[in-house]
Formats: C-alpha cells, sequence, structure tokens
C-alpha cells in the first residue's frame, strides 16, 4: 500500500498528497516508510517562509505570493500552520479560506496543519509535509506559520529563505528590536503599509539593521512595504526572495544541512523516548519517576543517566 501511495504522490496525485500528509500528521508508521519510499526524490523545491505576529496579514501576503509564483509559471505548494481547536484538535482558522481564488489551480496545492500543541510557530509534521510536496514536484513550497512572538522561531530550521512579516501599529516597532524573530530573518515586509507608522516602524527596523556590520559580500535583509490585500509591493518581496536564492547559494546548501542534522537529532530523540517507554520500562514507571523529581526524592539528572544506562542495556 505505501509503494503505491508513493507512487501516486510522485506523480503529483493531489487525493495522494493530501492521504500522504495525513499519515505524517497521525505519526501512522505508514507515514515513515512513505517518507523513506520518497526521499530520493526530493531537494528540488524552494521553501519560502512566512512569519510574524497575529494580525499581521500573513495569509493575505501568502496568498498574493502565490499568485506571483503562478504568473511566472512556478507551481506552488502552501502549508499553512493554525493554532489547534481545544476541541477538535484541528486547525482553528483554516487559512485555505483566504485563499479561495487558487482553488481550481491544479498547480496549486494548499494544506492547513494545526500546531497540536507544538510550539514554535509550526506543526511537528511540517518540514515532512514539505518533503511530500516535494516530491510531488512543487517548485516553490510556502510555509505560513502560526502567529509568533520573537522567540518562536523554527521557521530558520525549515525555509530556505524566512520573510518576516510585521504590521504598524502594533508594537511591532519595539518586538522589530528584540533579538529571536529580528535574527532570522532574510527580508522584512512591513505590510498594511497604507496605516499611519508604517514609515517608523521601516525606520525602526534599518536603525537595527544598521547596527550590524555587514560584510560586502553579505546578504542584507531588505525592509519592504506591502498592502497585501491590493497586492501593492508583493512582486518586489518575490523579486527579493529570488535575489536571495542566487545569492545565497551556498549558504542555502549550508542552512539544508543543519536542517537536516536538526530533523536527524529530533528523530534519534523521538525514537529512543519511545525505545526506552515500548522496550524497558513498565507501563507508568516514567510517571513515577517524574513523581520522585517533582518530589525531590530524585534530581532529573541521575534519572536521566538511570534511565539511559537501563536503555542501552535493553536490545
Amino acid at each position: 500500500m505505501t509503494g503505491a501511495l508513493a507512487d501516486r504522490v510522485l506523480a503529483a496525485d493531489p487525493c495522494a498528497i493530501a492521504r500522504a500528509i495525513s499519515l505524517i500528521e497521525d505519526e501512522d508508521p505508514g507515514g515513515a516508510e512513505l517518507l523513506q519510499a520518497i526521499f530520493g526524490r526530493t531537494g528540488r523545491a524552494y521553501l519560502v517562509g512566512v512569519t510574524g505576529p497575529p494580525g499581521a496579514g500573513k495569509s493575505t501576503l501568502v496568498d498574493r505570493l502565490t499568485a506571483e509564483l503562478r504568473h511566472s509559471g512556478r507551481t506552488v505548494g502552501v502549508i499553512a500552520v493554525d493554532p489547534t481547536s481545544p476541541f477538535t484538535g484541528g486547525a482553528v482558522l483554516g487559512d485555505r479560506l483566504r485563499m479561495q481564488s487558487h482553488s481550481a489551480d491544479e498547480g496549486v496545492f494548499i494544506r492547513s496543519m494545526a500546531t497540536r500543541g507544538h510550539l514554535g510557530g509550526l506543526s511537528r509534521a511540517t518540514g515532512d509535509a514539505a518533503l511530500i510536496l516535494d516530491a510531488a514536484g512543487r517548485d516553490v513550497i510556502v510555509i505560513e506559520t502560526v502567529g509568533v512572538g520573537q522567540d518562536e522561531v523554527d521557521i530558520i530550521r525549515t525555509a530556505d529563505v524566512s520573510i518576516v512579516t510585521l504590521v504598524p501599529g502594533a508594537g511591532d516597532d519595539v518586538q522589530a528590536l528584540k533579538a529571536g524573530i529580528m535574527e532570522i530573518a532574510d527580508i522584512f515586509v512591513v505590510n498594511k503599509a497604507d496605516r499611519e507608522g508604517a514609515d517608523g516602524l521601516v525606520s525602526a527596523v534599518e536603525a537595527n539593521l544598521a547596527l550590524h556590520a555587514y560584510a560586502a559580500d553579505e546578504w542584507r535583509p531588505p525592509v519592504l512595504k506591502t498592502v497585501a490585500t491590493s497586492g501593492q509591493g508583493v512582486a518586489d518581496v518575490m523579486q527579493a526572495v529570488d535575489r536571495f536564492r542566487t545569492r545565497s547559494a551556498s549558504g542555502q546548501s549550508a542552512r539544508r544541512r543543519a536542517r537536516s542534522e536538526y530533523r536527524l537529532r529530533e528523530l534519534v530523540a523521538a525514537r529512543f523516548m519511545a525505545h526506552l517507554e515500548q522496550r524497558v520500562l513498565q507501563e507508568g514507571e516514567i510517571g513515577s519517576v517524574v513523581d520522585r523529581i517533582a518530589a525531590r526524592e530524585l534530581d532529573p539528572y541521575t534519572a536521566a543517566r538511570q534511565l539511559l544506562e537501563r536503555a542501552l542495556a535493553t536490545p
């Protein structure tokens, strides 16, 4: 079954792509088998991350960027990450509702994903979903994060280029000066630039960038203004993405290597915990260890060492 699904994904069957992403989201064992089957056919797509605080107009910007990409003849995959519903576990906002203009376009595949409690602005399955769209032949994959603060920066570990979207009148002139989200931006976009305060926000970001000494051949993040609802300035953003891709080819390779290392470490940690809980410990035993730590009967460092020793002793 996995082999047949993999073949259909490689053939860009929309139903197969949707089914494959669902397997990944549900952490179905078939999802890992599928990724193993298609992994050799990935690595060609360019991943564009769009992040920023809630209300910055990220979804509208993504919609307009998708239109620009289609005008240039490129196929697009969109992964829109939304907060998780406390009742259904699904995505609350459903960004596909904002992108109905592309619903009949076979060159665009849009998928909303819930965070399912994962911090950092992305779903745990986002990276693997991007692999599926990559294998399905999408030229560009746009990943929109849930509204994030200055320390939720997982997008840098996922995308080839990171667009940080800010909006005037929401305190972003202060937030932009804080480390986290400021440091991940390859391109800054001040959206809703027809609002009062847009020029001040641009100046604040530019002033912050001026504090960094960029080498002559180093990319300096541009600060661009857009009004995504009308499309104003969106073409400039797409041009900046293409310039970054051309100028940062070597950096892209390093970023993808770092992404691979992060994913490997994440998988090894998850597999280790699964081995520990399923093959080493008795049911409920890890809860007992946690209780002892909470009661200060055992320190977490000793507990971790003891669990590691037991895991290594159990094949």
